[in-house]
């Protein structure tokens, strides 16, 4: 009896391994991006030895690709057979032309895939199609999988997918130029890319900070461009080979991908002109940058030399590059230079030019030609529009939507790739995975007849302070989740807790990938409130999987983490440290807040000028919530105003002593934030009658390359009003001496205390 029944729990363990599946179920809530539709039946096809993988001449290379991903998971080789009646394999993965796909989907690359217990196939009508719907196979696969566990056999579940792209354009720019990646890396990217349906590697390979592409006909722009001398005395750079440009243009090709070079011009450019100072307005001798920011070295317009060079250069990345269009940049280019430059004044005045940013329009359009003699398309960034914009070119809109909204109603081409949610160089604290994921690349204000002016976006990772490819994977995933599915997917499907979701299944695949992920959200955010006189922090967490303890730091607080209560009371003015947990395992760093406890937390606030969008603070109340910012001028606590001034009046709600009034400025010149030269302090009564409560100048020297935050106060005999107004002058222009000299400035503020 024992025996029998040993024998039958055996049996039952046995049915239990074998009924225990090792493909995907619910595969929707695996696929990113999310399909256009899915159905899921039960049951499994199986890839194992015996399989073949069945296409037509014309898919020969993707066939070859899907045999080599399989083979390198596998413990069995899998066989490329050529489409014939004559052949009818019992276990097969067939590739399918089908040219009505692109007609039914209006893209081409629009596929159907479908599976039964004997075969798998997928239908697409072009190469590209084919290759979307082999990404799609690629996540249908279990973890291991993209571990390479070289496994006897692989169970995919049975599906019928029908799918298809919202926008043609779905890119990452990827910055070699601040600071150099190698081959290896550069691949890797490549793959990922393509495995979430992204379709365009914009790699930019020349800045201030160094010249990365291999040009024979100038070696000194490798020999002396592609090496920076940083502070600390050590060379860093590197650049790419030809033979190296090749070989990464043929990997992509393979996945297709379109690889998309930028050269920079006229600005950003400081790097050649240490190689070739010729080039320049003065012609005098300088260093490639070994700083960020903006520089104001630019190609002198003015020198036929310049376009020789630029036509030499252009020709040579065009041999290596075979993609539809050409970046040049175009960006922030101070015109300083072309100012005080002869030559560059006489062909204002040859050209009949108006002004400098003319002159950059005519400085683009030569450019423009040179693509053109060769049957390629221009891109640049949004300030291509100053002075008038070439019909044929195609505007990257960064400074927001607006370039992309005058591109498209000029019935011409615009990429949207706007800081606001497009920047992963920007920490989560700026812009988080539901940011990204709010993204819509058709501004709302666009009329319908011109939405399909609108040819994509992407996201942007500017390398400034990515030095390592663990810090790039951190910045790039999982945010590139949300981009590829606001480029690939339905809008209308939008929801975020869904794709959450779904994106907690990606992880263990990253994992296999070797890919160092960062963060989703931002975990918390706090917020002020006045409860009966009290001032309270109320904690909202990101999602309900977050949990969270607090303490405050303080030379007399108590330092052990407790749970925290829905709200905390603000006491005296402490740091305020949180620590995260996502089901039960530690998030991230502990979130650090600085408080200032003061009369006029909460209190109303009317401001004259409007803040930028992507640095406002917690809005309105983002000057009166007692929260101090940091020298991070994006850590979510400062406002900031570009180019105008800081007038604002707080309303009390009543007359208050007060012995001491001021405000927190920032100081960043690199990224031209200067604290005003003084502001002027007035309280009042009424609201109307005002007095003078002091002037105070700043004590900062503006030409200090270290950031800084200056408090302007003045502490008095105690008055009692109800209202005080706060004016702080910005910068008429960044002053001579600066490298964006001639520019609009910042103003950063964080916080008007009162006490």
């Amino acid at each position: 009896m024992v025996k029998k029944v040993f024998f039958i729990c055996c049996f039952i363990s046995l049915i239990s391994c074998g009924v225990k599946t090792e493909y995907r179920k619910d595969i929707v809530s695996f696929l990113v991006p999310k399909p256009v539709k899915v159905t899921q039946q039960r049951g499994f096809f199986t890839i194992n030895k015996k399989t073949v993988i069945v296409v037509p001449k014309n898919l020969w290379n993707e066939a070859i690709y899907l045999q080599k991903i399989i083979e390198e998971s596998s413990s069995f080789k899998i066989e490329v057979i050529l489409d014939s009646e004559n052949i009818q394999p019992k276990n097969s993965i067939e590739l399918i032309e089908n040219l009505n796909i692109a007609i039914e989907f209006n893209s081409k690359e629009s596929y159907k895939l479908s599976s039964t217990k004997l075969k798998t196939q997928i239908e697409a009508s072009s190469a590209e199609g084919m290759m979307r719907g082999i990404q799609t196979l690629r996540q249908l696969f279990v973890d291991d999988f993209h571990k390479n566990s070289k496994r006897n056999e692989w169970k995919l579940p049975l599906v019928s997918i029908q799918d298809y792209p919202k926008f043609k354009h779905r890119g990452m720019l990827f910055d070699s130029g601040r600071h150099f990646f190698d081959i290896t890396t550069v691949k890797k990217y490549i793959d990922l890319l393509a495995f979430y349906k992204m379709n365009v590697f914009h790699w930019h390979l020349t800045e201030d900070q160094g010249w990365r592409i291999a040009i024979e006909k100038y070696p000194k722009l490798t020999e002396i461009g592609a090496y920076r001398t940083q502070k600390d005395g050590t060379i860093y750079g590197g650049f790419y080979t030809k033979e190296q440009i090749k070989e990464v243009v043929a990997y992509a090709t393979e996945r297709h991908i379109a690889v998309i070079p930028e050269i920079e011009l006229p600005g950003h450019s400081q790097a050649a002109l240490a190689a070739y100072p010729e080039l320049s307005c003065t012609g005098n001798t300088i260093e490639v940058a070994n700083d960020w920011g903006v520089f104001k070295e630019i190609y002198c317009a003015g020198n036929e030399q310049t376009f020789t060079f630029l036509e030499a250069v252009l020709t040579e990345v065009m041999e290596l590059f075979p993609s539809e269009y050409i970046h040049i940049g175009g960006d922030e280019a101070p015109k300083s230079r072309w100012e005080a430059c002869p030559k560059c004044q006489k062909r204002i005045k040859d050209e009949n030019l108006a002004d400098e940013h003319e002159l950059q329009s005519y400085f683009i359009h030569r450019i423009e030609k040179i693509l053109h003699k060769n049957n390629r398309k221009l891109i640049g960034w949004d300030e291509i529009l100053e002075g008038g914009l070439s019909p044929t070119a195609t505007v990257q809109s960064w400074r927001g939507d607006k370039g992309g909204i005058v591109a498209a109603k000029n019935n011409q081409f615009a990429i949207m790739s706007p800081t606001s949610h497009c920047y992963f160089d920007f920490g989560i604290e700026t812009i988080d995975l539901e940011k990204v994921y709010s993204f819509n690349p058709i501004p709302s204000e666009l009329p319908s007849e011109k939405h399909k002016y609108i040819l994509g976006g992407e996201c942007n990772l500017w390398s400034e302070h990515i030095p390592n490819e663990e810090n790039l994977d951190s910045k790039v995933f999982p945010r590139i989740f949300a981009m590829s599915e606001v480029l690939w997917s339905n809008p209308k499907e939008k929801n975020f807790d869904e794709f959450y979701n779904r994106v907690q299944n990606q992880y263990t695949l990253l994992d296999a990938k070797k890919v160092k992920y960062g963060l989703e959200l931002i975990p918390i955010t706090l917020k002020s409130l006045m409860n009966e006189k009290k001032v309270q922090i109320e904690v909202v967490t990101k999602h309900e999987s977050f949990k969270t303890n607090y303490r405050w730091n303080c030379s007399d607080c108590d330092t052990i983490f407790i749970k925290t209560p829905s709200l905390i009371t603000l006491n005296k003015s402490a740091e305020l440290e949180i620590e995260t947990y996502k089901n039960d395992k530690k998030y991230g760093n502990n979130v650090l807040q600085n408080y200032k406890l003061h009369k006029g937390i909460n209190t109303e606030i009317k401001q004259k000028n409007l803040y930028a969008d992507f640095y406002k603070a917690s809005g309105e109340k983002g000057l009166v919530d007692g929260k101090l910012g940091s020298t991070n001028y994006r850590d979510g606590n400062w406002q900031g105003f570009f180019g105008d001034d800081i007038e604002c009046i707080i309303d009390l709600g009543e007359q208050k002593s007060v012995s001491e009034i001021g405000a927190n400025f920032l100081h960043r010149q690199q990224s031209w934030i200067f604290v005003p030269s003084l502001i002027k302090i007035q309280i009042s009564v009424d609201g109307n009658n005002w007095k003078e409560w002091a002037v105070i100048r700043s004590k900062i020297n503006p030409k200090i390359d270290k950031n800084t935050i200056e408090t302007f106060s003045k502490t008095k005999e105690v008055h009692k009003f109800r209202y005080v107004k706060i004016v702080a002058k910005n910068l008429e222009k960044l002053p001579e001496w600066h490298e964006a000299a001639g520019s609009k400035g910042w103003l950063f503020i964080d916080e008007i205390f009162v006490n």
